[in-house]
């Protein structure tokens, strides 16, 4: 466990990366990189490593394994179509501090910190050289788990944080890319002229982008203690609560039926557009204690805590669709699931996504365990299909049709 931090008591003058270590971030030997400097492939070295140079030869080498020549990336140098991206707009802190120097600061194992760092999903190679922001963003961690949190419960939170804002990351990158950057390009901007353009774009935006994310983090984060504070309450008056590290859930999967037909027929583009609208409408339609875990191509994992509501928004999604789409199909079960990173795993969770396989365009199918719970709910009665042989489970299991009841 952590304890109570300390200043270190100097703090030293940045240190620049050496050759090798900049070499072994690239990927390439040390030979390699000095063959570039002197080809003049990376500008920004002026007698010591920085951040934005050692950026630069890290961009060379991904471009050289991607089967770019030297000349290509020379004339993109040239043209300022890689420059504008090195000079540091979004180059970390130069590090001050060796790893050692920051786990003493921090007061924190060295062995945790880099096991901290692979979580996040983060390269142990920037742990060489350690920032004042590196070191700081080390107490806030030892405050944490001197607070009592659980070392195994924040690493999984750890994974949970990387994983996401990692998406977050790529998806601002890669929307711009394609629809800033890319019809510059189609333009025939000059390069410079697009790094110009892009450079002022990103300090425009970045300023707003941590403030829109704490704001969204705190609504959901309100959101989730409540339904955590139901939970509770509901497990108390069961009188019995699941095992520790697993939840008691409602678990549905649905997707399009016919989704690969319809690639072939209408091509990808207008497919995906299908997938999106899906997609939107099962978010924007769910009861307030479900939401999407995930996505995978055209199918999503929904998991809620009430049977019944969850049912009976499948029951009505099915009525909502657009003719013109693909027919959903869904399947529900509820049960125990394991919960682990975000994620939730385990049989239950398997036996669900075995379900929604059964169902044809059109229909919601669901398990005993759902009918004991749902039986007589408002607008909802269900049809005996039968015991029916799931893959992957020894035992048939008796499935039935969910359909609005019939005033």
């Amino acid at each position: 466990m952590a304890s109570q931090a300390t200043e270190p008591a100097s703090v030293p003058e940045a240190r620049a990366p050496t050759l090798a270590e900049v070499a072994s971030r690239a990927g390439v030997s040390p030979g390699t990189i000095r063959r570039w400097l002197s080809d003049g492939l990376i500008p920004q070295y002026e007698g010591r490593w920085t951040q934005p140079a050692g950026a630069q030869a890290r961009i060379v080498a991904r471009l050289r394994a991607r089967g770019y020549t030297l000349e290509q990336i020379r004339r993109a140098n040239e043209s300022g179509q890689l420059a504008g991206y090195v000079q540091g707009m979004f180059a970390p802190p130069e590090g001050r501090y060796t790893l050692e120097e920051a786990a003493r600061a921090a007061n924190l194992d060295e062995v945790l910190i880099e096991r901290i760092y692979m979580s996040l999903g983060l390269s142990t190679l920037s742990l060489d050289s350690v920032s004042d922001e590196d070191v700081e963003m080390l107490r806030y961690i030892a405050a944490i788990l001197q607070a009592g949190l659980p070392e195994h419960v924040f690493m999984q939170m750890v994974r949970v944080f990387g994983q996401a804002l990692a998406q977050i990351a790529d998806a601002e990158v890669r929307l711009i890319h394609m629809y800033v950057h890319e019809p510059l390009m189609r333009e025939g901007v000059p390069g410079t002229q697009i790094a110009e353009q892009m450079g002022g774009l990103a300090s425009e935006i970045l300023p707003f982008v941590a403030p829109l994310m704490n704001y969204v983090h705190g609504r959901f984060l309100a959101h989730f203690v409540e339904q955590d504070v139901i939970g509770h309450m509901e497990a108390e008056l069961d009188g019995s609560a699941p095992e520790e590290g697993r939840m008691r859930v409602v678990i549905a999967f649905a997707d399009l039926a016919g989704y690969t037909r319809l690639t072939e027929e209408r091509g990808d583009e207008e497919a995906v557009q299908a997938v999106e609208r899906f997609v939107e409408a099962v978010e924007h339609t769910l009861p307030i204690d479900a939401r999407v875990i995930k996505t995978l191509g055209d199918e999503v994992m929904i998991v809620g805590s009430d049977p019944i509501a969850l049912t009976q928004w499948a029951v009505a999604f099915q009525r909502e669709v657009d003719p013109e789409d693909p027919e959903p199909r869904i399947g529900i079960h509820c049960g125990e699931a394991l919960y682990r990173d975000g994620d939730y795993y385990g049989r239950d969770v398997n036996q669900a996504a075995r379900v929604v396989a059964r169902a044809a365009g059109g229909e919601v199918l669901v398990t005993r365990p759902l009918v004991d719970v749902a039986t007589g709910a408002d607008g909802l009665e269900f049809e005996l299909i039968g015991e029916i042989g799931l893959k992957g489970f020894s035992e048939p299991t008796e499935l039935f049709h969910a359909l609005p009841r019939e005033e």
